[in-house]
């Protein structure tokens, strides 16, 4: 027996799915930590493997929001996490026990970022002095030490298994698109370059053999990423796979003869394994959909089992322990689902089309050439309404892409009747080095024009969708994608919705942090004195007379990717133009406290939630999807 759900139910239901976040195994393997919000808050949590059980750590000390991942100490017996002030990510490390004492590691100005424990020594990236370097605390005096000072930012250090070595990534050239490998003494002395890849591309290191002469490392020298293994005796990489797939790697296994990683087809994703002295790779025997380690955590077990999460655009994230010798897997963590079931969520169609960056509707900001024709991706949640209102909605990132897992987000949108439309432009992650740079001094450009032209396909292949409500919404570069196809494409869309966007680029050059100011906008775009015409002409604030449709401004106060003075200057703006703010007027602005870039807490959620949804019904009209729930 079941009964329809009330549209706040429906919200309310979405945002407290408990979702468990960067689970990391502990040294010995036999314990997962993992951030898990089945108390209705974000807590640590630790699960013992073999039985299942799992027990609460803290009690209210960690963040709210689970952006920041958690490590344990070389005893297994404190798990460290990142402790900052209502997500403004300035983090401090903190570390807690079983028994929940919590305590201070390192405080100081600016963010910190965990990058690996050893017995001694904590090595963490820190912006204290401007730019992202890494620095060394030591457990038994308290000591902390800055140790590589780059003007460019260095990227997740590794200690040695012994402890007396540091391998990191960084840029020395001139070249804003190269990344390099280093190895170095545990103080940052004898730093040395070991020239994995081509100048101009990237490569960094994820895992030290166990022996200690070796490196686990990535690189996109040969355009799609591929896996190697680098001998710091011979000075030599071995490259594994063909170069048919994307690839990334993760870690060594403890018998140092085998590595997993991950391998990208489409809007999948499939973890690999490789044997090392054969070459051969075995794709993990899982359903299709997204199965990953989590980025920054420790995902082995034991000789022969790792952890990772498996989830479909229809079935939330699961927590799984998988046997890479037998391939076979079990389940840690169920999901959680509270009173829906998969059949209740949107599944998503991956298509393609053709794209020259030039959409067939005006470009009222400015006017492109056309561009390289190129095939590029979409996904396209059906809410089975008719006829069905569109939400186009461009990642984040920019570099990231849009894969067939479960989104909360699109979920809710479909709740309400919305098809969503998801476009991996020119620009987004999973098709190489070359597709990335496709976006290099051109934000605003063709990925935008590939975004309009997405959404031109699916009108004109879909006669289902009412062309009379089209909404953009995003968030972060999909914000700044809010923001540009409101002012660019004016005639496509009937209301839009930018969340944490960027509108004025020199502002969130001054103003984002440092490793953002660099690997971010002078990589894309270069300095504001570099390319001023670029960074004027790009700025969606600058064509806020073109705006022909109600716009929904949201930004969190304590943001400090996207500053909040992005939004703030487009209002003043709008403003200044003789636009009229309210429910009834031109613009509506909103501005979250408490909050930063985004929070995973689900009151926040449900904040934001209810807002899109208000903001929905008032402007465009909402049909509530059939949801169900069992008595």
């Amino acid at each position: 027996m079941s009964e329809t759900l009330e549209t706040d139910d429906i919200l309310e239901e979405l945002a407290s799915l408990p979702t468990l976040a960067h689970p990391t195994a502990s040294p010995s393997g036999d314990k997962v930590a993992a951030y898990y919000d089945i108390s209705g808050r974000n807590e640590l949590h630790v699960l013992d493997v073999e039985s299942g059980d799992m027990e609460q750590w803290s009690d209210g000390e960690v963040p709210r929001n689970a952006r920041w991942f958690v490590e344990w100490d070389a005893d297994g017996d404190r798990v460290f996490f990142h402790l900052d002030d209502d997500g403004n990510e300035q983090n401090d490390i903190y570390a807690i026990s079983r028994d929940g004492e919590v305590e201070p590691v390192v405080e100081m100005e600016g963010q910190a970022s965990i990058h690996d424990v050893g017995e001694e020594t904590l090595l963490f990236g820190s912006s204290r002095d401007g730019q992202m370097n890494v620095y060394r605390h030591e457990f038994e005096s308290g000591e902390t030490t800055k140790i590589t000072d780059y003007d460019r930012a260095v990227w997740g250090s590794l200690l040695s298994p012994d402890g007396e070595r540091i391998a990191y990534s960084t840029n020395e050239t001139d070249d804003f698109d190269n990344r390099d490998v280093y190895v170095a003494n545990v103080d940052g002395t004898e730093a040395r370059n070991l020239e994995v890849g081509e100048t101009g591309a990237e490569s960094g290191p994820t895992d030290w053999g166990p022996e200690g002469e070796r490196l686990l490392v990535g690189d996109n020298t040969d355009d799609l990423g591929r896996i190697g293994v680098y001998d710091l005796e011979t000075d030599e990489a071995t490259w594994l796979g063909d170069g048919e797939y994307e690839e990334h790697p993760k870690a060594f296994l403890p018998d140092g003869e085998r590595v997993v990683g991950i391998r990208s087809r489409d809007a999948e994703v499939v973890p690999i394994i490789y044997d090392l002295e054969t070459g051969e790779c075995e794709e993990f025997d899982l359903p299709d959909g997204v199965a990953h380690f989590s980025m920054q955590c420790t995902a082995v077990l034991d000789e022969d089992r790792v952890i990772l999460t498996q989830t479909t655009p229809t079935t939330r994230p699961e927590l799984l322990v998988y046997d890479v010798s037998t391939h076979e897997h079990e389940t840690l963590v169920e999901a959680e689902y509270g009173p829906f079931e998969p059949d209740d969520f949107a599944d998503a169609e991956y298509f393609t089309f053709e794209s020259d960056g030039v959409p067939e509707t005006r470009q009222a900001a400015v006017e492109h050439d056309s561009y390289d024709e190129l095939e590029i991706g979409a996904l396209l949640y059906d809410s089975g309404v008719r006829p069905s209102p569109l939400i186009v909605n461009p990642h984040g990132g920019p570099r990231a892409r849009d894969l067939k897992q479960f989104n909360l987000y699109t979920q809710v949108l479909v709740s309400r009747g919305f098809s969503v439309l998801q476009v991996n432009y020119r620009g987004s992650s999973g098709r190489g080095r070359e597709y990335v740079e496709r976006l290099i001094d051109d934000w605003g450009g063709a990925e935008q024009g590939d975004v309009a032209t997405a959404a031109e396909h699916v009108l004109d292949e879909h006669d289902w969708i009412d062309e009379d409500r089209v909404v953009v919404f995003g968030g972060s570069y999909g914000g700044y994608s809010a923001y540009w196809q409101m002012v660019q494409y004016p005639d496509l869309y009937d209301a839009g919705i930018a969340w944490i966007g960027l509108t004025d680029l020199e502002d969130m050059y001054e103003n984002t942090m440092p490793h953002f100011k660099t690997e971010l906008m002078e990589k894309y775009l270069g300095t504001p004195e570099e390319a001023p015409e670029l960074y004027e002409e790009r700025s969606p604030v600058n064509y806020v007379e073109n705006l022909d449709a109600p716009i929904f401004v949201v930004h969190g106060v304590n943001d400090r990717r996207v500053p909040v003075s992005q939004a703030r200057i487009f209002q003043e703006a709008l403003e200044d133009a003789g636009f009229q703010e309210g429910e009834e007027g031109d613009y509506e602005y909103r501005e979250l406290g408490e909050e930063g870039h985004a929070s995973s807490d689900q009151e926040q959620k449900l904040r934001m939630f209810e807002l899109l949804d208000d903001f929905l019904a008032r402007r465009v009209g909402t049909e509530t999807a059939e949801m169900v729930a069992d008595d």
